[in-house]
This record gives structure tokens, C-alpha cells and sequence, in this order.
């Protein structure tokens, strides 16, 4: 019977993984879970709203929680790693002095997203260290944003068996199928790019090239987004199809205007949405509790967006979508789709985070990308996808340039080389704005981010 740990267990998403791990409990043989929080209430929380998701399932396995890493990692066969160092009050503080100059708050792109990593390196890092002591052959899965600069550091400074994973890609897969009303399993995507910088070249049906279709397809490309994100003129243009979060590079003032109208961004209305969320999930009793996360998860889902795209408000929005526990794509189902792979014979197709080995031929061998692998029990084989695009070429490999030297900051312990970082990263990109983020984030988070000297 295999043991799973989530490192950062006590997350608003675990439940959903539990869901997930609870489907697949006999293809995965489960006999046990782990959680792992800082925050060992919560993590004792999630346990327990776990335990009736599973008594629901009709399937058993126990779910536990451990207040130490070592205890928790020890024997697992696969570890999921999902932690956000500081909280999301961290995030919310990252966005808002982001827009406070002048750019869009987001947590894994621009201001946001070099925070969150700084901050998060050092910790990722020391949990690394002891898992490849305590747990060198486990299948160390890495979802903790921002995702693939993460797992090009824990590919670089360690030996774990590692693999980055993000829902992005699959629910635009997903998301095209379904305004084709056409059966996903009939179609092929061609994909590549970085984690949160990824491009659909080419679409097939049942082997047929639709891609001139789709891209002629003006009301179809409306549609193909949560929210009207880009122009499909844009889209037409580039003869690409972006994922989601291309929108804060290729309308970036658009996302800051949005918010500034709005008054808020993503991370300070979900600081409100979670402000007693799980103090309510801790005094309701199982099955109330259960009912109180579905409809959180229904109003979180159906806002995602809309604030950056329209300055719309999670408070406003109306709850609507399917039961997102049973949804096709998610956080949960890409998490199961790569462990379930790594207990098969067979390979399956998954767009996953990995080394390049030659995938990308604009980038280096030991680069970390988001290509479609073959993944069964040997690990991940990329597939090949040749040069990239010359309209996205530049801005992947500058992204690229930032990520190895934010990577080099946080080991360096440099101040002057996170300076370097927002001066190579395209959304910052100024001498004197870096500067100026720079000093604001790390005035804002002394303890997160003060060990940059």
C-alpha cells in the first residue's frame, strides 16, 4: 500500500486532491495520506474533511497528519508539494505594491511572482534537502507557484526524482473542445512554452488539422476564455493560441487599470473569501463543512478573472458551473493524471514541467519547460517540439533569463542579483522600477525576504 504527503496540506485546495486520490485509490493502491502544515489546525481540519470525502467515495485509506517533515516524507511514494510561504496575506501584500506602482498584481507573473519566489526558494529548498535524506526514491510533485522556476531549482540543487505540474494547459485544451462540442479524447494540441508562458501552435481532430478554422473563427475565440481576456485579432495575429496568464504580458496596463478600477486585486478579495473559512469548516459538523467548502470553491471558480478582466468582484459574481469536484480539469485531476502515470506501464500523454533535454531548441538542456512528455513508471520523455515561434521566442527565453537568475539570488543570498532578476524579467524591465519594487518588497516582508543582502 503506497503512501502520499501533500507538504502543504493544510491549502484550500487539498480537499479537491483528497477527491482525486479517493477516485483513484486502487489504481494508485493508497493506504495512506500524509499533511504537512506549518499551520498544524488547518492541516488538522483539511484531515478531517478529508476523512468524509473518502467516507462518501466508498473506498478507505487513512489520512493523517504530522507535525514534523521528516515523519511525514518518511516511506511516501509520492510527495505533492503546495505550500505558500506567508500566507495569502503575502500575496495580497506582493500585489498591492505592485499596483502601487503602477504595474498589475498578480502572484506567479511580474512584481508578485518574483516575491513569491524569493520567498518561497529558501523554504522549498530546506524541504528538499531533507527529503532527499529521508525519501530519495519518492516522485516529488511540485504544484507550489510559481511553478516552473521552483522546479528548475529543485532539478538544479538536488537529486529528487521531481516533476512540475499546473492545470493551465489542460483546461485550455479542455475549454477548446468544449465550444467545438467536440469529444476531448479526439483531439491533439500542439504546446510549449514555461510554466505560465504557453502557446497552442496547432490543434488536430481525429489527425485533421483544424487550427485555420479555429483561428478564423472570430466568435469561437471569445469564447474559448473564463472571461474576455484577449482580442481575437490579437490571437489572429500571433497564429497562436496563449493560455491564460499571457494576458498580463500582452495586456498588462489593461490588468492594472481593471484592478485600480476595481479597487482590489485577486489576493486581497481572497483574503476576504478565506477570512473565516476555516473556522467555519472547524465548528460544522462533516457534512455541513463539506457543503461550506463546494460553495466556496463555486464562487472562487466562477470569479477567477473577472477582476483583472472586466473589474468584476468575487462578491458580485454569480455562483454557477459544475460541482467542481467533479469537474474534467483542475488542480486535482492534473495531480492524478501524472501519479496515476507513474505507477503505469503504458505512457500517457501529460503536459507536465520537466528538464528540456532538447524539447525546446531555443533553450538549454537542463532549462525546466511546459511540454507534453510521455510519463508512465520511468518518469517523463518530452516530446520534441523543435524552435519556438519568432514572436514568443524573445519574451521565453528573456522569462527563462530571469528565472536562472532569481534562482542564482536566492542562493547567493543577493539583493543585487534579485535587482538583476526584475531588471531581465519583461514585465518589470526598468532600472529604476526594479529598484524601487525591490525596496518596497522587502521593507513590506523583513522576514520573508530580508535574507537578501
Amino acid at each position: 500500500m503506497r503512501k502520499v504527503t501533500i507538504i502543504g496540506g493544510g491549502g484550500v485546495r487539498t480537499p479537491l486532491v483528497i477527491y482525486g486520490l479517493a477516485q483513484a485509490q486502487q489504481i494508485l493502491n493508497l493506504g495512506e495520506l500524509m499533511l504537512f502544515d506549518v499551520d498544524e489546525q488547518r492541516a488538522a481540519t483539511v484531515a478531517r474533511l478529508g476523512r468524509e470525502i473518502v467516507r462518501q467515495s466508498g473506498n478507505h485509506f487513512e489520512i493523517k497528519t504530522a507535525s514534523h517533515l521528516e515523519s511525514a516524507v518518511e516511506n511516501a511514494v509520492f510527495i505533492l508539494n503546495s505550500v505558500r510561504v506567508g500566507g495569502m496575506s503575502a500575496r495580497a501584500r506582493d500585489e498591492r505594491i505592485a499596483i502601487n506602482h503602477g504595474m498589475a498584481g498578480q502572484e506567479t507573473t511580474g512584481p508578485g511572482g518574483a516575491a513569491m519566489a524569493l520567498r518561497t526558494l529558501p523554504v522549498t529548498l530546506s524541504h528538499v534537502q531533507t527529503i532527499q535524506r529521508v525519501a530519495p526514491d519518492a516522485w516529488f510533485i511540485n504544484l507550489t507557484n510559481p511553478a516552473g522556476l521552483i522546479t528548475q531549482a529543485i532539478t538544479q540543487e538536488t537529486k529528487l526524482r521531481v516533476i512540475g505540474i499546473c492545470d493551465t494547459p489542460i483546461e485550455l485544451f479542455h475549454r477548446i473542445a468544449e465550444v467545438l462540442s467536440e469529444p476531448y479524447r479526439d483531439m491533439t494540441f500542439d504546446y510549449a512554452g514555461l510554466n505560465h508562458l504557453g502557446w497552442i501552435r496547432r490543434v488536430l481532430l481525429r489527425g485533421e488539422d483544424i487550427t485555420e478554422r479555429i483561428l478564423r473563427d472570430t466568435p469561437l475565440l471569445r469564447k474559448i476564455y473564463p472571461t474576455d481576456l484577449f482580442d481575437p485579432a490579437l490571437i489572429q495575429t500571433l497564429r497562436l493560441i496563449p493560455t491564460e496568464y499571457l494576458f498580463f504580458y500582452y495586456s498588462q496596463r489593461k490588468a492594472y487599470r481593471n484592478q485600480v478600477q476595481a479597487g482590489a486585486s485577486r489576493g486581497e478579495e481572497l483574503v476576504r473569501m478565506n477570512d473565516g473559512l476555516f473556522g467555519q469548516l472547524a465548528s460544522q459538523d462533516s457534512g455541513k463543512a463539506l457543503q461550506t467548502y463546494r460553495d466556496y470553491l463555486l464562487r472562487r471558480n466562477a470569479s477567477y478573472m473577472k477582476l483583472e478582466a472586466e473589474a468584476g468582484s468575487a462578491f458580485t459574481v454569480e455562483e454557477q458551473g459544475q460541482d467542481p469536484f467533479d469537474a474534467a480539469t483542475g488542480y486535482h485531476r492534473i495531480a492524478l493524471d501524472v501519479m496515476t502515470a507513474l505507477v503505469s506501464d503504458s505512457p500517457r500523454e501529460v503536459v507536465v514541467n520537466v528538464r528540456n533535454s532538447g524539447a525546446i531548441e531555443d533553450l538549454e538542456p537542463d532549462d525546466i519547460v511546459e511540454v507534453p512528455c510521455d510519463l508512465d513508471r520511468t518518469g517523463p520523455r518530452p516530446r520534441r517540439t523543435g524552435r519556438l515561434p519568432d514572436s514568443v521566442r524573445g519574451l521565453v527565453q528573456s522569462v527563462k533569463a530571469y528565472e536562472r537568475t532569481a534562482i542564482r539570488a536566492s542562493l547567493a543570498r543577493s539583493r543585487a542579483l534579485a535587482h538583476l532578476a526584475m531588471l531581465e524579467y519583461p514585465i518589470i524591465g526598468q532600472w529604476e522600477v526594479a529598484t524601487e519594487v525591490l525596496q518596497s518588497l522587502c521593507k513590506s516582508d523583513p522576514e520573508g525576504l530580508g535574507y537578501l543582502q
